[in-house]
Formats: structure tokens, C-alpha cells, sequence
């Protein structure tokens, strides 16, 4: 972890090693079989589902129900993979509370969902515990295309295009495939080892050769690779972290919560993991939430989260929000640091209190301190790598239709383009979609 050996507040074993295997247990455990078939017949199955709707994936929801329902969760997993091949990852991990189960009929009526995330992990769990894969490869076309990025959108769009027949070599820049799945997602959503597993399942379809270690302008350059491959995704994502713009921010003790999060997933030992006595985490996301929650986890004593707007412009959900609360996380609003105080290292945060004028957001001249030996940056990422070839806009790779960039032979998805929500199952769609382009662009 960065800026933090030489800080003496930020040490390991703050928890007994016993206690950490229970704190970092899985967040929503799995359904038994007869606890699936119970849930399933909540479902009122809709003609026009609204969930569905709500789906970036468009998975047939009441189909895949229907199919739990009747004993063939083998079936309900193949619904669901036809359109989500990272459907196991995005049971764990989706925002449901606000995408499928807030439009769900029974929770308009009754305020209780159908749990339509617990269903779809029972149906793809049980069919991967089969080792099972559903898909057959389709006869070789003798095109190949380069996906850069193994994360969600690059996983989703090599498989789709290595199932219709196309060569795909999937590069990326880390040590192990899976992108933020593997690197930046709470150890509480993702328990088992389970992002690996996934990859090396999906990898089951055949045509996908994986080369690790390699990004772009380290080890590939886009010129070459549209030279030697018939079309180029790009799924690098956002590597870059924006800056908290506040005197004293190169303090020891200041990193990015994304790299803390990294850690944590990657680590042998948890108890070996450094982290802070008092911890303030500055953000208002779900990556904010995931790395103040660990931090609680592995002991620290006191968290907060400090976010310059109001509650209701977190972009973190009101169940991540709710569970950070129950984490024992302190959640504040309307306060932007200023500047972070410190011999050397982190001591405390200085933060001005905000109100929001004429629709702008105005600090009000008020301020305070808190104590802080381990401050993270949780603000947004920003784009790092992309090639000076291809149109920007907002920050991200420009896209039109389904991930086409400004040049020719060249597609793009997930959160290094413009589109959707930063979610994983935003990316998978467009990866998804990505692969169909590029699949009738080739075969035209």
C-alpha cells in the first residue's frame, strides 16, 4: 500500500487473525435449493416485466425464474449467460436495490422484492459447480481481433466473439485477467476466489488466447495490433485517479482507495494487511463504501466517509450507504477537504462545510478538522493510456452505436468510453454488444 510503511498509526493485525475468516464472509450467502424454489414463487411473472427493462443485460428475468422454479436452474443459467456471460459476478456485486429489484412488482407493492440477484447466483452457481459450459464454439472464421482489457466489457466481448468463431487475443496489463472484478470490488461481495473461477469457466468456450503484462504504450502499440488483427475492443478502463486538489495530499498516509482495495483482494494474509487507526475515506461512490467498510473490517476504529454534497446525491446506493452505517462507518455531507495536516504524515483533514447556491456547489467559509492517520481517495478515476489517435469526449474514448470510436476497425466499452453507468453489467452489455458489431462488420 502506498505512503503507509513509514506511518506509524497504519499496522497490521489490528483484529485477531481468527476473526477476520467472519468478518469478511460472504455478504449475501447462497440460497439452498429449497430456499430458491421458495423465493422463485414470489414471482408473479409479468408479460411485460419491468425488470427486464431495468436490466442493461436484458436478461429474461421471469424466464430464468420460471426455470428455478420448475427444477432447472441448469436452464435458468443458460437463460441468463445468453445475454450476461458474467452472470455469477453480477449477482454478487449489481446495484439490484436500483436497477431490477426496485421495479419489481412486489416491491411496489409490498416493499420486499422478488431477490432476483440471489436467484440468478443459485441458477449460474449451480450450473459452474458443474463445471458446465453452456455454449458451443461455432467453426473457426479465420478472423482475428485484439481485445485489450480483460476486465468485464473485454471478457464479455472475446467470448462472445470467440463463440462466433472469430480468434481472439485477450491482453492485459496485470498479473491476473478480470479487471476490477478481480482488483476492486469489496472481499465481502466476492468471496471464494470467485473472479478467477469465472474467468477460467468463461475461458472454456476455446479461441481466446490470454497474454498478461501487456497495455498499451507498455508492450502493445494500437497501429501494430490493427495491422495484425482483423478488428481491435478496447476495455482498458480507467487507471488514473483524480486528485483531491488540497494542500498536504502527498502526506504519507494519502493513497487511492482503488490500489487499498487491490491490496486487500491480493493479499495471503489478512492479518498482514496495514491499515489505519483512525481512517477517513473521501468519496461518495461504491468504491468509497467498499474501502471504509474494509477498513472497519480489519479493525480500525473509527471510519468516515466524507462527501462534499448532500445524502441524496451519493452515488452509492441507499443499501451501501445503510450498510456502511451498520458497519459501524460514520457517514458525512456537505464537507470538502481543504488540506491535510501532518509532520510528515497524516495527523488530520481539514475540511470546509459546502451548501449548494444557484445550483452550484459553494463552501460556506465553516471549518473543521478530523483526525486522520490513513486517508483514501475515492473521487473518481480517470482515463490513462488511451492512444492520441482517437476522439476524446468527456474524458472517455468517444463512442457512437455499439462501442464504434472514431477510427476504423476499432471498438470500445465499459468505463474507458462513453455510455452507461460505471457498472460491471453496464460494461458486460457493452462489451456484448461491441462483439455483435464487430461480428457483422467482419462477416460482411
Amino acid at each position: 500500500m502506498p505512503n503507509s510503511q513509514m506511518t506509524p498509526g497504519i499496522v497490521p493485525g489490528r483484529v485477531p487473525a481468527e476473526d477476520l475468516a467472519e468478518n469478511f464472509d460472504d455478504l449475501h450467502p447462497a440460497y439452498t435449493g429449497h430456499e430458491a424454489t421458495v423465493a422463485a414463487d414470489r414471482c408473479y411473472f409479468c408479460h411485460d416485466a419491468p425488470c427486464v427493462t431495468a436490466c442493461p443485460t436484458d436478461i429474461d428475468i421471469p424466464l430464468f425464474i420460471r426455470q428455478i422454479q420448475t427444477g432447472t436452474p441448469d436452464a435458468a443459467a443458460k437463460t441468463i449467460l445468453s445475454q450476461n456471460i458474467l452472470g455469477g459476478m453480477c449477482a454478487r456485486v449489481c446495484p439490484t436495490e436500483t436497477l431490477c429489484e426496485q421495479v419489481c412488482v412486489r416491491e411496489v407493492a409490498e416493499g420486499k422484492p422478488v431477490e432476483i440477484g440471489r436467484l440468478q447466483r443459485h441458477a449460474t452457481d449451480t450450473l459452474m459447480a458443474k463445471n458446465i459450459h453452456p455454449f458451443t464454439r461455432a467453426a473457426s472464421t479465420g478472423k482475428t481481433v485484439a481485445v485489450v482489457g480483460a476486465g468485464p466489457a473485454g471478457l464479455a466481448c472475446a467470448h462472445r466473439l470467440a463463440m462466433h468463431g472469430h480468434d481472439v487475443t485477450l491482453y492485459d496489463g496485470r498479473a491476473k485477467a478480470g479487471g476490477l472484478n478481480e482488483f476492486g470490488i469489496a472481499a465481502y461481495k466476492t468471496t471464494d476466489d470467485f473472479a478467477a473461477r469465472e474467468v477460467n469457466w468463461l475461458m472454456q468456450i476455446g479461441g481466446i488466447t490470454l497474454e498478461l503484462g501487456k497495455r498499451l504504450g507498455d508492450g502493445l502499440n494500437l497501429d501494430d495490433l490493427k495491422t495484425t488483427h482483423d478488428a481491435v475492443f478496447l476495455g482498458i478502463g480507467l487507471g488514473g485517479v483524480n486528485s483531491l486538489r488540497a494542500a498536504g495530499e502527498e502526506r504519507d498516509g494519502v493513497s487511492d482507495a482503488v490500489s487499498f482495495i487491490a491490496d486487500l483482494r491480493q493479499a495471503d494474509d489478512l492479518a498482514k494487511l496495514p491499515v489505519g487507526r483512525n481512517v477517513v475515506v473521501i468519496g461518495g461512490g461504491m468504491t468509497a463504501v467498499d474501502a471504509a467498510v474494509q477498513c472497519k473490517l480489519l479493525g480500525a476504529e473509527s471510519v468516515t466517509i466524507a462527501y462534499r454534497r448532500g445524502q441524496d446525491a451519493m452515488s452509492a446506493s441507499p443499501f451501501e450507504q445503510d450498510l456502511a452505517a451498520a458497519n459501524g462507518v460514520r457517514l458525512l455531507f456537505n464537507a470538502q477537504p481543504i488540506a491535510i495536516h501532518g509532520n510528515g504524515a497524516a495527523a488530520e483533514v481539514e475540511f470546509e462545510y459546502t451548501a449548494t447556491k444557484s445550483g452550484k456547489l459553494k463552501g460556506t467559509g465553516e471549518t473543521f478538522r478530523l483526525k486522520a492517520d490513513q486517508v483514501f481517495k475515492a473521487i473518481g478515476q480517470t482515463l490513462e493510456g488511451a492512444p492520441e489517435t482517437l476522439k476524446l469526449k468527456g474524458g472517455k474514448i468517444a463512442v457512437k452505436g455499439a462501442g464504434q470510436t472514431s477510427q476504423k476497425g476499432i471498438w470500445a466499452g465499459g468505463d474507458c468510453a462513453t455510455g452507461g453507468d460505471d457498472l460491471t453489467v453496464t460494461a458486460v452489455a457493452e462489451g456484448r454488444d461491441a462483439a455483435e458489431d464487430i461480428h457483422t462488420t467482419l462477416m460482411a
